[in-house]
C-alpha cells in the first residue's frame, strides 16, 4: 500500500459488484490509503455491497433521483464521519429499449430519466457534497466516447454523456472559489453490469479492441488508478478536464 491518499475520506458511488468501474476505483483508492464511505440505491444494492466489503464497512443510502434523499444522505455523512475530501460518481442509468435501434425512437419518458440519473445527478450530488468538502477537494465523474461520436444503440446514453462533460465545466468554474475541482474521466469500453443492458455491447467491444493501439482492453482497475489520481494533491492542477482512460481507442 502507498500512502497518495492516507488521511483523505473518499465518497465513492455506484459499486454494484467487483465488475462495476466504482469497483476499481475502489481497490485503486484503498491500495492508496484511502477510507472510503461507499453509498448505495436500495436495500439490495446494499446486500450486494455488504457482500462485498462487509456489514461494517462506511455506507449510506442514496437514491440520486431525489434531491431530499441526497441531502439527507450528505447530512448523514456529515454527522458520521465528519468533512469529506472527494468524491467519485459512477452512476448512469437508461431504460433497456432506449439503447438499441434509432435515438429517433427515444421516448420522452426515457430521454429525462437517463438525463435526470446519469447528468443531472452530478449537480445534484456536487451540491451537497461540496459543502462538506474541505478546501482542496476533487470530484470525478465516468463518461464514455459516446459523448461526441455516434455508437450505436448507446443513444439516449450518449446525449446523456454529453450533458454530463458540459456540467463538469460549468460546475468547475461554480466550485473553483471552494478550491474544489472537478473533472471526469473517459473510460474505454468495459463490460459492466449497466453496459451489458446495450444491445449489441459484444460488437462494440470487438470494435474497440480492433481500434486501440493496444494489444489489452483497458481494465476498472486503470480507471480507478486515474481516478485516485484525481482524488490526490497530485492533480490539483487539473480541473474541468475529461482524461481518456481507453489504451488509446479516441484516437481512432
Amino acid at each position: 500500500m502507498n500512502t497518495l491518499l492516507e488521511g483523505k475520506k473518499i465518497v465513492i458511488m455506484g459499486v454494484v459488484n467487483k465488475s462495476s468501474i466504482a469497483w476499481g476505483c475502489v481497490e485503486a483508492m484503498r491500495d492508496c490509503g484511502a477510507f472510503i464511505i461507499y453509498t448505495y440505491q436500495n436495500d439490495r444494492v446494499k446486500r450486494q455491497l455488504e457482500k462485498l466489503v462487509g456489514a461494517d464497512a462506511p455506507m449510506v443510502e442514496c437514491d440520486v433521483a431525489t434531491d431530499e434523499d441526497v441531502e439527507k444522505a450528505f447530512n448523514e455523512i456529515s454527522t458520521k464521519y465528519g468533512t469529506i475530501d472527494g468524491l467519485v460518481h459512477s452512476i448512469a442509468f437508461a431504460r433497456k429499449e432506449e439503447l438499441e435501434g434509432s435515438l429517433l425512437d427515444a421516448s420522452r419518458e426515457g430521454f429525462s430519466i437517463a438525463h435526470d440519473v446519469s447528468a443531472f445527478s452530478l449537480i445534484a450530488v456536487s451540491k451537497y457534497a461540496s459543502k462538506i468538502m474541505n478546501r482542496g477537494g476533487s470530484i470525478a465523474t465516468m463518461t464514455y466516447i459516446g459523448s461526441h461520436r455516434a455508437v450505436p444503440n448507446y443513444n439516449v446514453m450518449g446525449v446523456a454523456k454529453a450533458s454530463l462533460e458540459s456540467i463538469v465545466k460549468y460546475l468547475a468554474v461554480d466550485l473553483a472559489s471552494q478550491d474544489i475541482r472537478i473533472n471526469a474521466i473517459s473510460a474505454g469500453a468495459i463490460k459492466t453490469l449497466a453496459s451489458s443492458g446495450i444491445k449489441g455491447f459484444q460488437q462494440l467491444l470487438d470494435s474497440a479492441s480492433e481500434r486501440t493501439p493496444s494489444d489489452k482492453p483497458v481494465t476498472t482497475r486503470e480507471v480507478g488508478n486515474t481516478a485516485a489520481f484525481l482524488m490526490s494533491d497530485l492533480s490539483t492542477g487539473v480541473n474541468g478536464d475529461t482524461i481518456y482512460v481507453d489504451k488509446g481507442t479516441h484516437l481512432s
